[in-house]
């Protein structure tokens, strides 16, 4: 395989990987990225492999951790555009997003803006600021449900607002941010960017350089293919220095790799991202994290979503022959790898599908599909089939 698949070239490539990395797929249209994606073979093989040298810990020396841990960081920073010492390893979204709200400075009246109808680990970690007095506000959404950017890029304006929170794509809708626009509308006006993108990170391509994000939360298994327990957080370089974790591992002090010489405490946190994470990291977890999103650099993230937008095509014109809404964007601008629809009958088409293998789900009332790269234009095909059947009978 080629370091990059062209995205014209993908379509062709997705029969071999399916058969070397998603063999299962040939019984089950999976399109439920969104909620928990697949290991890919290569993945597993590597995870039990490091568990099987896990059963005699001296096959594992302390380099060779340190190792994976860096090549971890190293691979989340070339899926971001970011360098690796600006890249903390962390179990979760949600344990990012509570960095973030931790750690950057807010004060009594100070304003969290974020959109209403946000995913809860995006809500709870700066909800929990109101006990310093910070004041959290949700921004009311779009007559479609969807985030209003006219309106969130006005409040900015306003000095008492602090931190801007968003997401990547929104879960219940696919909704893609504007963050090239709303990152040059923080620094216009002093606004930190903090955002939640396991939503969409190995599916869109993302450059936090260009977009001006301040902090950034991901965990591993959704569109990154890693195992549960894995992710990171990515925070800007010129911040670091400036924030202070509010929960401190041992190893996020200067001196503590010198396993020799544990107890000459210091007060120096190290200089980079890695003063954020809190140890013993998930070895194993974030292995298979660097495994997959190898994978994902190989097949090329922008040839992904190219791809996975023309997997979108036929239930969204489906939807339109047949007037069904669609509860998606369409425009380029916000058009995301999910799509999202409302037939007559939600609950019952959704029964169908899975009655005929799809695995799907059901969010705030619409049918949410969630194509990855291993899925084909066969399968969503298969989906308008038995969509279309529903219609008919009712």
């Amino acid at each position: 395989m080629t370091d990059v698949a062209p995205a014209a070239q993908l379509a062709e490539l997705v029969r071999d990987l399916r058969n070397r990395e998603f063999p299962w797929t040939g019984a089950t249209t999976y399109l439920n990225a969104a909620s928990v994606g697949p290991l890919p073979e290569r993945t597993r093989l590597a995870v039990e492999a490091f568990n099987a040298k896990r059963t005699a810990p001296h096959l594992l020396p302390d380099r060779e951790l340190f190792a994976v841990h860096a090549a971890t960081r190293s691979a989340a920073a070339r899926l971001l555009g970011a360098s690796p010492d600006e890249i903390a390893l962390t179990p979760n979204t949600s344990t990012g997003l509570n960095i973030a709200a931790g750690a950057l400075p807010l004060a009594a009246g100070d304003v969290v803006l974020l959109s209403d109808r946000e995913f809860p680990a995006n809500v709870y970690p700066w909800l929990a600021q109101r006990r310093r007095g910070v004041v959290v506000e949700r921004a009311p959404v779009t007559s479609q449900g969807w985030p209003d950017e006219d309106y969130l890029v006005e409040r900015l304006a306003d000095p008492r607002v602090r931190i801007l929170a968003v997401s990547m794509v929104q879960f219940s809708n696919g909704f893609r941010a504007d963050l090239a626009r709303l990152g040059e509308a923080c620094r216009a006006n002093g606004v930190r960017l903090a955002v939640d993108a396991i939503q969409g990170l190995g599916a869109q391509p993302l450059d936090v350089s260009a977009t001006g994000i301040d902090l950034l939360s991901c965990g591993g298994q959704k569109w990154l293919l890693g195992p549960w327990g894995s992710g990171f957080c990515y925070v800007r370089r010129e911040l670091i220095r400036d924030l202070e974790p509010q929960a401190v591992g041992w190893m996020a002090y200067e001196g503590m790799d010198d396993f020799t010489n544990l107890v000459s405490y210091t007060d120096r946190l190290v200089g980079d991202a890695r003063r954020f994470e809190v140890a013993s990291l998930a070895t194993q977890d974030h292995l298979g994290l660097a495994t997959s999103i190898g994978l994902l650099l190989e097949l090329g993230v922008e040839a992904i979503a190219a791809y996975l937008r023309g997997l979108g095509e036929p239930v969204l014109a489906w939807a339109r022959e047949r007037g069904v809404r669609v509860v998606s964007p369409s425009d380029d601008l916000h058009r995301s790898q999910i799509v999202c629809i409302a037939p007559p009958d939600s609950k019952e088409a959704h029964r169908r599908l899975r009655q005929a293998g799809v695995v799907c789900v059901l969010r705030e009332g619409a049918i949410r599909l969630a194509p990855h790269c291993y899925n084909t234009l066969e399968e969503m095909e298969k989906v308008v089939e038995v969509l279309d059947g529903v219609m008919r009978e009712t």
